[in-house]
């Protein structure tokens, strides 16, 4: 019997929700200089409402991760998203500073299971070889809704207001939900669309590299389980490494469109456009490293290779990148420096989320949770701590000086503690 392809549409669905989410998230960014204007915001209040999201977001990715481990992706990312969908409809309609705070509160508190949800989705849908592959495809949806973002955003808010804009967001957001809860199940045999063919892929082992988990737990982690994910080295490296990687992404989430047009007077328009190349360029090196990282499991047997050295070498590439945007005054050097950062620092997505998968493979969403609960407190300072250094000193160098220092110490913490072959075994 011919083998079906059910777990992919299954990443397609991961792929289109997590397009929607980053959108939504994003889209405040490029209508923040039209409510500056309507609600008289200073740049501290800016930096805080723009920070507001990863407040919330800390809250429930780690919580999420708990959630989806014991309930299952399919209730808690249908719920997530009805959720998120109301803030962003609560946004549109914002008459105050407080009102549009505690939008973008809940915008993170809703958004904050996706990633753990993917990720547990992901650890029961594919096979060991095509996680990093898999976790690629449905990740790519970060850089392309950042760069289809800009545009799409700044068209709306140039023929709508930024309450319509919102509006239309909201009713992007809620058609998705429908659509995930008849068509996805936790567990892929319990799915009338999968052949036993497929399934016995799906679950098919090798030991000497990790193994493939055959049922879905759907109960709360032990004690024990958390102080594992807690003390394994490999495990605490990478929830710093991808702390730094979330703080590039949010800084250049939140204030690229502020910088382009503070530093270099480019209009709204113009900004959209000049965000499209550093978020398609991360797309295409997000895709390729995630093959790349799967090829090299596969030919080599070895996660320190397959997924250490891809961290650690894209995050050196940033560190590097980031310096002459912060020195520059010539607007062609800066957009370069910033492709090179945003595609280099987004490039090793995949190989963060597998490193999860290979190493608590029933328990990937928890432990995603807790790397994502770095990530969303890099969500909160990226924005917070670039605000009241623009208030402080009205330059963006100092803020791009920090990223530095911060890639290069996640390097040097992945360079020595990093090693997923050995701690495997520990977590397992």
């Amino acid at each position: 019997m011919p083998r079906t392809r059910y777990r992919w549409f299954i990443v397609f669905l991961l792929f289109a929700i997590t397009v929607v989410n980053y959108i939504d998230r994003a889209a405040l960014s490029y209508a923040i200089p039209m409510i500056q204007r309507d609600l008289g915001l200073s740049p501290e209040a800016t930096g805080a409402i723009l920070g507001a999201f990863g407040l919330g977001y800390a809250v429930t990715t780690l919580i999420g991760g708990f959630a989806v481990d014991r309930y299952g992706a399919r209730l808690v990312l249908t719920v997530a998203a009805l959720l998120w969908s109301l803030s962003i409809g609560a946004t549109a309609l914002a008459g105050s500073v407080a009102v549009l705070y505690a939008a973008r509160v809940l915008l993170g508190v809703s958004e904050g299971p996706n990633f753990p949800a993917l990720t547990g989705a992901v650890s029961h849908w594919l096979s060991p070889h095509e996680r990093a592959s898999a976790l690629a495809n449905a990740l790519l949806a970060v850089p392309l809704a950042l760069a289809i973002g800009g545009p799409l955003v700044t068209q709306l808010l140039g023929w709508l207001d930024w309450r319509l804009t919102f509006g239309v967001l909201f009713v992007l957001s809620a058609a998705w939900i429908p659509l995930w809860y008849f068509c996805f199940r936790d567990d892929p045999s319990q799915s009338r669309h999968v052949n036993a063919s497929e399934l016995a892929h799906i679950r098919k082992v090798d030991p000497g590299v990790t193994a493939a988990p055959h049922a879905v737990l759907k109960s709360w982690p032990e004690p024990g389980v958390l102080g594992a994910l807690l003390t394994n080295r490999t495990l605490l490296a990478n929830y710093w490494a991808f702390f730094v990687f979330g703080y590039f992404l949010f800084f250049f989430m939140s204030w690229l469109p502020s910088y382009l047009e503070r530093k270099y007077g480019l209009n709204l328009a113009s900004v959209g456009l000049f965000s499209v190349l550093p978020w398609l360029s991360a797309a295409f090196l997000l895709w390729a490293m995630g093959r790349w990282s799967d090829h090299l499991l596969k030919t080599t047997g070895s996660m320190r290779i397959s997924r250490s050295w891809l961290i650690a070498g894209s995050q050196f590439v940033a560190a590097l990148a980031v310096v002459p945007v912060a020195l520059t005054d010539n607007l062609t050097v800066a957009i370069a420096g910033i492709t090179v950062a945003v595609a280099s620092s987004m490039g090793a997505n995949a190989a963060y989320y597998a490193v999860n998968v290979d190493i608590v493979p029933q328990r990937a969403a928890t432990a995603l949770g807790i790397m994502d609960f770095a990530f969303a407190i890099a969500g909160f300072l990226a924005p917070a701590i670039t605000g009241w250094v623009l208030n402080l000193r009205g330059s963006f160098a100092d803020g791009f000086l920090l990223m530095t220092v911060l890639a290069l110490s996640s390097v040097l913490v992945v360079l020595l503690f990093h090693h997923p072959d050995k701690d495997r075994e520990k977590a397992a």
